[in-house]
C-alpha cells in the first residue's frame, strides 16, 4: 500500500515527498504530468535534487516510487482503466498538495484547485469503497479567512462564507476544503492551512522566487509603505514539510485543521528590517505608511507591462495585500503537536536573500546524467500489470 501525494513536482510537495522518503518506509504514489516515464523522472529528479544526489534518488525511483503519468484535472487524471485501478487498490491515505497558485488567473483556479481536487476526493472514495482510507490530508491556506485587518485567526472561525476573498486562489480553495467535507464525511482529514511559506531555516537554498523576489526588493528599498509595527506571518516551508508529514502519518491527530503559521509569534516589520540591516552592515529603511495607498496604486498600474519592472509590478500586485493585512494566524495546535515552534524569518532570511541575489533567482539545477540513462531503472508503476 502507498501514499498517494499530489504536487510531488511542486515547492511543497517535493519537500513532503523528501520527509517521507526519509522518515518513512512506505511506497509514494506520484501524479506526474509528462509524455513519457523518462520526461516523469527527470521532471521529479528537477524537484528533488534540492533534497537527495543522484545516486539515493535512483535508489528511491527503484524501490519506492510508483509514478502515474496523468494530469490531475482529467477525468480519473487521464489514466488508462489498468493504471487507475491499480492506484485505487494501492493508495490507503492520501496528501493533496498540489494547486494553481496563480492569483491573477480565475480560470486556473478553478482548473486545478477545484476540478483537480474533486478529482482526487473520487480517487479517495474509490479507495474507501474498495478497502477503506486511512486519511485525506488536504493542504490548503489561512487566505480561506478572506479578508481581514489587526485580527488573530483561531482555525475554527477562519471562514466566513459572508466575507470577501482576497483572489481566486483564496475562493477556490475555501471551496475545495467545503468539498472534502461534504463528499469524504466519513474518512479521516487533516485541513493544513500554510501562512506565507518563504524559504527553508536550515539552508539558504531555495528552488522558489516569485514571493522571495518581491521580499528581496521590499528589503532593498530605503522607505517602506507599511506601519513598522505591523506582523507578517511567515513561515519556513522546513517547518510546513515536517508538520504535514508528522500529523498526517499519526494514528489520530487531536484536531482536524491546522494552521501551519507563526502565529502570535510572527514577527514586525521593524524587527525583520533591523535583522536584515544588522546582517548587511546597513541601516534600516524609513517607514511610511502614508505611501501604501499612492504604492499600490503605481503597483496595479505598472503590473502587466512589459520588462523587468512590469513583471516584479505584477508580483507585487498579488502579494501586497497579504502584507498589508497586519492578521496572524494562531498557531497554538501545530506547536503542541509538534512540540515546537517554527524558526523566526530573522533568523534565516538574510541567507536567503544572499542566495537569490549571488544566483539571480535561479537555482542551479544539474542535468539528468548522460551515462544514467541506459541504466536506469523504471518506476514501479510504469510495470503494472494489466
Amino acid at each position: 500500500m502507498a501514499i498517494f501525494l499530489t504536487g510531488s513536482t511542486g515547492y511543497i510537495g517535493a519537500h513532503i515527498a523528501a520527509n517521507l522518503l526519509a522518515e518513512s518506509g512506505e511506497t509514494l504514489n506520484l501524479l506526474v504530468r509528462a509524455k513519457s516515464p523518462q520526461e516523469a523522472n527527470e521532471r521529479l529528479w528537477r524537484a528533488l535534487q534540492l533534497h537527495m544526489d543522484f545516486p539515493r534518488f535512483r535508489e528511491c525511483l527503484a524501490t519506492r516510487l510508483r509514478i502515474f503519468l496523468g494530469d490531475l484535472t482529467g477525468e480519473k487524471f487521464g489514466l488508462e482503466e489498468g493504471e487507475y485501478r491499480e492506484l485505487v487498490r494501492t493508495t490507503d491515505s492520501i496528501i493533496h498538495c498540489a494547486a494553481s497558485l496563480n492569483r491573477k488567473s480565475e480560470k486556473s483556479c478553478l482548473n486545478v484547485n477545484l476540478r483537480g481536487t474533486l478529482q482526487v476526493i473520487k480517487l479517495g472514495m474509490h479507495a474507501r469503497d474498495e478497502h477503506g482510507l486511512r486519511r485525506f490530508s488536504h493542504v490548503s491556506t489561512v487566505a480561506v479567512a478572506g479578508q481581514r485587518q489587526n485580527e488573530i485567526v483561531e482555525e475554527d472561525s477562519s471562514i466566513d462564507w459572508n466575507r470577501s476573498d482576497y483572489d481566486p486562489y483564496a475562493r477556490t480553495k475555501k471551496f475545495s476544503e467545503h468539498m472534502l467535507s461534504e463528499l469524504l464525511p466519513d474518512v479521516p482529514r487533516t485541513i493544513f492551512r500554510p501562512s506565507i511559506v518563504l524559504g527553508d531555516s536550515r539552508r539558504p537554498e531555495t528552488n522558489q522566487f516569485e514571493m522571495v523576489q518581491a521580499f528581496v526588493f521590499l528589503a532593498g528599498l530605503p522607505v517602506l509603505p507599511f506601519r513598522p509595527e505591523d506582523r507578517v506571518d511567515i513561515v519556513p516551508v522546513d517547518y510546513v514539510a515536517s508538520a504535514i508529514t508528522t500529523l498526517h502519518q499519526k494514528e489520530k491527530p487531536a484536531h482536524e485543521i491546522y494552521h501551519l503559521s507563526s502565529g502570535v509569534g510572527s514577527e514586525t516589520y521593524r524587527q525583520l528590517t533591523l535583522a536584515l540591516a544588522e546582517a548587511q552592515g546597513k541601516r534600516s529603511p524609513m517607514f511610511m505608511p502614508s505611501l501604501e495607498q499612492p504604492t499600490a496604486s503605481t503597483v496595479n498600474f505598472a503590473a502587466g507591462k512589459f520588462g523587468k519592472a512590469g513583471k516584479l509590478a505584477t508580483l507585487l500586485k498579488v502579494f501586497l495585500p497579504y502584507l498589508r493585512w497586519n492578521t496572524v494566524f494562531d498557531n497554538a495546535r501545530v506547536a503542541a503537536e509538534m512540540q515546537h515552534k517554527p524558526e523566526p524569518f530573522s533568523k534565516y532570511c538574510y541567507p536567503l536573500l544572499k542566495f537569490s541575489r549571488e544566483n539571480h533567482f535561479t537555482y542551479p539545477y544539474k542535468d539528468w546524467p548522460r551515462d544514467a540513462a541506459r541504466a536506469m531503472p523504471h518506476s514501479a508503476a510504469q510495470e503494472i500489470p494489466r
